[in-house]
Parts: C-alpha cells; sequence; structure tokens
C-alpha cells in the first residue's frame, strides 16, 4: 500500500500526512470504532477532535488503549475562555484519551473580537495553555476560527503554532489568509475540505444517478491539498468505507491546475441554484 505522503506542520517540526480525521461526527455511528480503525490502519496519523465533540475523545480513548498511541498526532480543542478553563479541559482530555501529552491544543472557535480579546487578557485561555505547555501536557498551541478578520489576527500575533480554517471550493475565501499562514510559518489545518456532511451526501446521490459532473468528493480533496501551504486536510468520516475513499484519493492525486481550481469554484458556486 503507497503510504500517504506527509507535510510538516508549519514550523512545529511535526510531519503529518496530508490527511487526517476530523472526528467530531465519527462518534454518532454504529460503526465509530471500525471508522477510527480504519483511519489509523490506512496510515492516518493525525486526528483532530475536541472537548466539546459529544463522545469524541472517549471513542479516541477506548480504541488507543487497545492499539497505543505511539506515531500518533493527536489534537483537541476547549472552548473555554478563562485560563483555568483552559487547563481543566487539557486535563479533562488526557484522561479521556488516557495520554500522557496531546501534541497540539487549539483554542476552539474564535469567532468574535469578544472571544478574541477574551481567551488573550490576561487570566484567558491562551495563558492555560500556555501553562499546559510549559507542563509538558501540550505541545504546541493552536487556534480555529470561522471569521477571517479573527484568523488574521491570531496569525499576525505570533503566539500560534497553527491556524484552523473552513477551506474548499465551496469556500475559497480563505485562501490569502492560508498564504499568510504559510509564510510566517504557522501550520494550516483545513477543516470542511469536502463542504460538510449535508453537501456531501447530496454530492454523493448526484455521483449515483451520474449527474455529479467535476464536483465530487474526490476532487474537492484534490482542490485543497493542491494548496502547499495547507499541512493537512481534516474531513470528517462516520463510516470505514468514507475513511477508505480519502486515503485512495490522496494517495493517487495530481496536484490540481489553475484552470481545474477555478472550473471546481464555478461548480461549487452553482450547487446552491439546485
Amino acid at each position: 500500500m503507497t503510504p500517504i505522503r506527509t507535510r510538516t506542520l508549519g514550523s512545529t517540526g511535526i510531519e503529518v500526512p496530508e490527511l487526517g480525521l476530523g472526528a467530531m461526527d465519527t462518534p454518532t455511528s454504529s460503526e465509530r470504532v471500525a471508522t477510527l480503525t480504519a483511519a489509523l490502519d490506512a496510515g492516518i496519523r493525525f486526528i483532530d477532535t475536541a472537548r466539546d465533540y459529544a463522545g469524541s475523545e472517549f471513542l479516541i480513548g477506548e480504541v488507543l488503549r487497545e492499539r497505543g498511541y505511539e506515531g500518533l498526532v493527536l489534537a483537541s480543542k476547549t472552548f473555554a475562555r478563562t485560563a483555568s478553563g483552559a487547563q481543566w479541559d487539557v486535563d479533562r482530555s488526557l484522561r479521556a484519551m488516557g495520554v500522557p501529552s496531546i501534541a497540539l491544543y487549539q483554542l476552539h472557535d474564535v469567532r468574535t473580537v469578544a472571544d478574541w480579546q477574551a481567551v488573550m487578557a490576561e487570566g484567558g485561555a491562551l495563558e492555560g495553555l500556555q501553562v499546559a505547555r510549559y507542563r509538558g501536557l501540550v505541545g504546541h498551541i493552536g487556534i480555529s476560527t470561522h471569521t477571517l478578520d479573527i484568523a488574521r489576527q491570531a496569525i499576525l500575533s505570533g503566539e500560534f503554532a497553527t491556524i484552523m480554517l473552513e477551506y474548499s471550493a465551496f469556500y475559497p475565501d480563505s485562501a490569502p489568509l492560508i498564504e499568510l499562514a504559510g509564510e510566517r510559518g504557522i501550520g494550516v489545518i483545513a477543516m470542511r475540505p469536502v463542504g460538510g456532511s449535508g453537501r456531501t451526501s447530496i454530492m454523493r446521490q448526484a455521483i449515483e444517478r451520474g449527474t455529479a459532473g467535476i464536483l465530487t468528493p474526490a476532487n474537492l480533496l484534490r482542490y485543497v491539498l493542491s494548496n502547499p501551504a495547507v499541512s493537512v486536510a481534516i474531513p470528517g468520516a462516520r463510516y470505514p468505507s468514507r475513511v477508505l475513499e480519502n486515503a485512495a484519493t490522496v494517495r493517487d492525486f495530481q496536484t490540481m491546475s489553475e484552470s481545474e481550481r477555478r472550473a471546481l469554484e464555478t461548480a461549487a458556486a452553482a450547487f446552491y441554484e439546485v
């Protein structure tokens, strides 16, 4: 089996596979253990979770207690906005997943100016994660956001090793910030690279009817990974088959040309007109 290619996670020095797993919805599946196991067996060594993803850290812990965690890059997130809350969440994550440390811990969905001010203030969540890093409980600190202005501030602040942004042919707006992050040595984690579960279901129905055209999950994944500033894409998966399809795509994919990327963006924009 051809291994999944790796990229460096910004200036952390951590080599991660181009394809990770976003484990938010995995616990909701009757095949949750098989799905996570399939990801690990396929060489997907970057697993993203969060304290607020119900059952996700518990599922990861359940599987890792059976097979071990050597070689994995685990990333979790806290919605806490205070230092004490962030430290508490780190401790809970460690217990839930049964690991001594977590490679990357992120501030979760810093969406508003008030959120940003809270996490960056004295006694804010960033300070809490810095304490956890000092204690050796987390390796690096990142941030996730759906707000481009906040993303720019985070990138320019110099406080974060990684940033998680939505990026796909459905949402290319974040591309300039991804480029900026790459220039500054910040690892970029692309969330919703195939558009999210609702869009994906409709696309798969179109594939079955033979009407999908170029707008397919495989091409959407190729689009994201054709951006060299993206460190890792983290599509979610609830079933082993989805994991295996994504893994097959990244093992064989060819970088998209500029014209191919623009054509896919056009097709994605027309998706809303259906």
